[in-house]
């Protein structure tokens, strides 16, 4: 593979996960305004559909018989492994609505660890000394980005809950999203998964949206978080993983986290001290650690 290739792929992963770093700092500002996280998450889901929708269709008029169409099995699929997409933003929109931007996202990368202990047990291996230590940095530098450590600083134990979980979904997701239906294009899998993840959205709504729902959320907000969190970053990442590799996509992705609190800082106001800073860094030099392969014939 070329160089340029690479290149390419790189640009397009780190736009993806520059888009998703900036999503909870959305969210955050349409709860100052007064939006519900039904509210928020129906409006992104909804227009997130209809706009993979018309990307779905382009690409049929424009490929016409090249495209590979998705069997009723591969949709079924894709709707079941999509439902943790659903519960990912629900959990981790849920979080940001008790805790810190900044924190928030601190604690959506301890997919890190989760993933290390979900493929031991589905592959019944102990991991890797490599993967161990990354675990161990993740954990430590938690402690510092988190800055729980400083008993001046207390957090919402229900933000923390929700963070927890959306990471464990936010696990399954990224196990499930590359082993299912592979054969088909990014765009009708994302859509897929997608319309599993809203039969999540919309049944939380229905239980939850106590008042009346606010349409203006539409246009203020769900246009943004839409393109921010439904459109833009799966089809950049979809489209860059294969030039760059899962190794160095990761590591790429893991931008995602500065981009985050960074944004947290300057449109929220959000207090970051050094120490915080110095954890995140660990964060991602532990998937860094996760990704490069130490051998010598690491360039085959």
């Amino acid at each position: 593979m070329s160089q340029k290739n690479v290149l390419k792929g790189v640009f397009l992963v780190a736009l993806g996960a520059t888009s998703y770093g900036m999503l909870a700092t959305f969210v955050k500002m349409a709860y100052d305004e007064g939006f519900t996280t039904a509210e928020v998450t129906s409006s992104q889901f909804i227009l997130g559909i209809l706009g993979l929708l018309l990307i779905n269709i382009f690409q049929k008029v424009k490929h016409k018989d090249n495209v590979v169409k998705a069997t009723s099995k591969n949709i079924f699929n894709l709707m079941f492994a999509g439902t943790s997409m659903g519960m990912t933003s629900l959990f981790y929109y849920l979080a940001v609505k008790y805790i810190p931007v900044s924190i928030g996202i601190v604690l959506l990368m301890q997919t890190v660890w989760m993933g290390v202990l979900l493929e031991m047990i589905l592959e019944k291996k102990i991991p890797s000394l490599q993967k161990i230590i990354a675990v161990f940095i993740v954990l430590g530098g938690t402690v510092l980005a988190t800055n729980i450590i400083n008993n001046d600083v207390e957090l919402d134990w229900r933000g923390i809950g929700w963070g927890i979980l959306a990471a464990a979904s936010f696990t399954t997701t990224m196990f499930t999203a590359n082993r299912v239906a592979v054969g088909i294009s990014s765009a009708q899998r994302s859509l897929y998964m997608l319309l599993g993840g809203a039969v999540i959205v919309f049944s939380f709504a229905l239980a939850t949206q106590n008042t009346p729902f606010n349409f203006s959320i539409f246009m203020k907000w769900g246009i943004v978080l839409s393109l921010f969190g439904t459109i833009i970053p799966p089809m950049l990442m979809n489209a860059g993983f294969p030039s760059t590799g899962i190794g160095l996509g990761s590591i790429v992705s893991a931008l995602e986290l500065p981009v985050s609190v960074t944004m947290a800082f300057v449109l929220l106001n959000e207090k970051v001290i050094l120490l915080q800073w110095v954890g995140i860094v660990l964060i991602i030099l532990a998937i860094i650690l996760m990704n490069i392969n130490f051998r010598k014939d690491a360039h085959l």
